[in-house]
């Protein structure tokens, strides 16, 4: 007998989030559900481990766990600790905002899949694009489908897959909200002057890493391309960050040593 999929749900926003709630709500069609997050936002962590001081875990309610660490932190302790047995399928989301491109390396969101990748159970970060307030019906629709189409096939070995959602204003009016999904490459940031100086009311500066707007690079194929036309973008991330293409090059790598 086959045994109900369980799904762990975290995200980098904190627990509190509207994103998380809703991506549970839409996810428990396919099994049971816990939410294993952060205690705060902890955005922009990457894939940070807490390895110097000690954790703690608060059950909200049931099948809810705040943690007082990263999003790493949570899956890690949820795979190996909490849940009462070994996660169906991760997901990681809905995060309030974009992780296109090279945002994936600074990424919580991401980074959450990440580990759940890292530990042999395939995983999906979801993001919505938009700033302010947010409608999270059609990412969390978009997740259910994609969800369910992994716990039934699986995924490739060390893959996870980033989905990014257009903002409702960038989207058509179907079935989902969009004009549809496609499957795209990671796109290029084009970085610019992102930080912003300021003078306290002692007269010493601060700073602000982030305070513009970044380029990319409209480069058809890529995550950028498809949410600018109104398309979900759906990107596999490899884990091996080896770049094979480059060996021959460095073959003439060659002095004494030691």
């Amino acid at each position: 007998m086959t045994s109900t999929p369980l799904i762990l749900v975290s995200n980098d926003d904190g627990i509190h989030s509207e994103g998380i709630a809703a991506l549970a709500e839409a996810l428990r069609a396919l099994g049971e559900v816990v939410i294993v997050a952060p205690d705060r936002e902890r955005s922009a962590v990457s894939h940070s481990l807490t390895l110097h001081r000690p954790l703690r875990v608060e059950e909200l309610g049931a099948g809810r766990y705040a943690v007082n660490g990263t999003p790493t932190d949570c899956v890690n302790l949820a795979i190996n600790g909490i849940l009462p047995r070994r996660p169906t399928l991760v997901v990681s989301g809905i995060n309030k905002g974009a992780n296109l491109g090279d945002d994936v390396t600074y990424s919580g969101t991401v980074s959450a899949a990440m580990e759940g990748t890292l530990l042999g159970v395939p995983s999906l970060a979801i993001s919505l694009l938009g700033r302010g307030e947010f409608r999270f019906d059609a990412a969390a629709r978009f997740s259910r489908r994609l969800a369910t189409w992994v716990v039934e096939r699986g995924l490739p070995p060390d893959t996870l897959l980033n989905v990014n959602v257009p903002a409702p204003a960038d989207a058509q009016p179907d079935g989902d909200g969009v004009r549809g999904f496609a499957l795209t490459r990671m796109g290029r940031r084009r970085y610019g002057d992102a930080i912003v100086e300021k003078v306290d009311p002692r007269g010493k500066k601060y700073y602000w890493i982030g305070g513009e707007e970044l380029e990319c690079e409209d480069e058809e194929g890529t995550d950028f391309h498809a949410v600018r036309r109104g398309l979900i973008s759906v990107t596999p991330i490899h884990l091996d960050l080896t770049n094979y293409k480059s060996f021959d090059a460095l073959r003439t790598l060659d002095f004494p040593w030691p």
